[in-house]
């Protein structure tokens, strides 16, 4: 049995495609998990949230505390669409779009080890970015580069080219028992 201090490399290096998806909760977290673990290993790692944006979360100021070789870029307006949102879907689709130009640029200098599109599955259900935009990411990166894209409804085709594909589903919620998100678990 190897002790726990010890580390292993896989013979060949394959970069993954991961999709998290579902209706339940934990698709951001264990995207998040990984870029924990990444960051443990020295690995450079790119987060692009695509959607999240309009309010704070905790995670953007506990990625902050991984260390320079964790990037993460909030790029969206908010949920588009839900109670309270002010921006029009013109605006969000603008700033998906520029998400996307910013993950396409990112890609192709080849510097990280892991990408993350964080509820990029959401945005294309929206219409906000467009399925072959998305694809294209998927078929150009590096081939050692893990990318994972989060969010629910993911498309088949996208599941299709995946190495991984989670789905979380949703079993019991607190906020049906009418509990309020709760800092630290949900945001």
């Amino acid at each position: 049995m190897k002790k726990a201090s010890q580390k292993q490399a896989p013979r060949k290096v394959t970069g993954l495609v991961v999709v998290l998806t579902g209706d339940g909760k934990g698709k951001t977290t264990s995207a998040l998990g990984m870029t924990v673990r990444a960051a443990g290993h020295g690995m450079k790692v790119c987060i692009i949230h695509f959607m999240k944006g309009g309010l704070h979360a905790g995670e953007f100021d506990g990625i902050k505390l991984l260390g320079p070789n964790v990037e993460d870029h909030v790029m969206g307006k908010g949920f588009c669409g839900i109670p309270g949102d002010r921006s029009s879907p013109e605006e969000h689709r603008e700033s998906a779009q520029a998400a996307i130009r910013f993950a396409r640029e990112r890609l192709a200098t080849g510097a990280y080890d892991l990408m993350i599109l964080d509820e990029v599955n959401v945005a294309l259900k929206l219409n906000l970015v467009d399925l072959p935009q998305v694809l294209e990411l998927i078929d150009k990166k590096p081939d050692r580069m893990h990318l994972v894209l989060t969010g629910r409804d993911a498309h088949s085709d996208i599941i299709a080219r995946a190495h991984t594909v989670t789905e979380m589903r949703e079993i019991k919620h607190a906020y049906v028992q009418k509990i309020e998100p709760q800092k630290g678990v949900d945001y």
